[in-house]
């Protein structure tokens, strides 16, 4: 029987995973009107050497005339890849785009299953809120007006964490979560996963390195989020694609807002004759991926609390 670390270590991960990356990423460099910190340690152990890092990318023409940075909007990114792979280095190209229509971008790497299990990952994610909450003065972070995006398994973190924050059953298991500063207006929810419930034989294989006990009902229950959205869950850019293999999970978080009454909008890019593929809003140089991304931050500006 395969186990997940042979399977991580298999062609077939990286297949899925990496080399798709490296290509789409082939040839970028930061755009010229972006500044950039990087590798700010958000954790408490230096020793996680990459997993508890993060960058801000902010908009070169955002600075005062006396030199201080213009508070501006500001948008977390949760990466995707199967909640065993992936971390900042694979995402900034896609924040920086964000960060050129006007926000401040906070892109951050996580402790990864199955060496690190859940909840390390939302532990993680918390510590990056917090961090936006304690940090806002330094960088120009308008925590009136926080927005958060997520693919895939970002999406499902993302989703989750959102739920936790607004749902008071849900937040009991969780304990590390803390109030504070900072109001998280809107979502951008990118190819994501909403329910772990799968039969799929990769899924199910996913789960076990990503959950404590390998994935029991109770688990399950506890991390399909779209079973936790109640009427206080953040507004929500649903978005996927024809061709994506998570095509199914957006209508499914669609029907679980509409039921409660949440603001959200549901987006399907390309066409049955012309589709697309997984988080392929993450490509800098696709037209449609433009589009995309222009449609969500527009989404955001709409929840601005000006």
């Amino acid at each position: 029987m395969t186990t997940l670390k042979q399977f991580i270590a298999s062609r077939q991960i990286r297949h899925l995973f990496g080399s798709s990356d490296r290509k789409r990423d082939k040839g970028q460099t930061t755009p010229a009107d972006i500044i950039r910190y990087d590798d700010i340690l958000y954790g408490d152990d230096v020793k996680l050497k990459k997993w508890q890092y993060l960058d801000v990318y902010r908009p070169k023409a955002a600075v005062e005339a006396d030199g201080s940075l213009k508070t501006l909007p500001v948008i977390i990114s949760v990466h995707g890849g199967g909640w065993v792979y992936g971390d900042k280095e694979a995402y900034q190209w896609y924040c920086m785009r964000l960060s050129q229509r006007g926000f401040a971008v906070v892109n951050f790497s996580y402790r990864l299953a199955p060496e690190a299990k859940f909840p390390a990952s939302m532990h993680d994610t918390e510590k990056v809120f917090q961090f936006v909450a304690d940090n806002a003065a330094q960088y120009g972070f308008d925590t009136n007006n926080v927005f958060a995006v997520g693919d895939s398994a970002g999406g499902h973190l993302l989703s989750l964490y959102a739920a936790a924050l607004t749902n008071a059953d849900l937040r009991k298991n969780f304990e590390f979560i803390k109030d504070k500063k900072l109001t998280l207006r809107g979502l951008g929810l990118n190819c994501g996963k909403y329910t772990l419930d799968d039969t799929d034989s990769k899924f199910r294989l996913l789960r076990s390195g990503f959950l404590p006990k390998g994935g029991t009902p109770d688990e399950v229950e506890l991390v399909n989020s779209a079973n936790h959205v109640t009427k206080d869950f953040p507004p929500s850019f649903v978005m996927t694609c024809e061709g994506d293999f998570l095509k199914a999970q957006a209508p499914l978080m669609k029907a679980k807002l509409d039921a409660v009454g949440v603001r959200n909008e549901l987006h399907c890019y390309g066409t049955p004759e012309q589709p697309l593929w997984h988080v392929f809003h993450c490509d800098p140089k696709l037209p449609i991926a433009v589009q995309c991304n222009d449609d969500e931050c527009n989404f955001f500006r709409s929840l601005m609390n000006q």
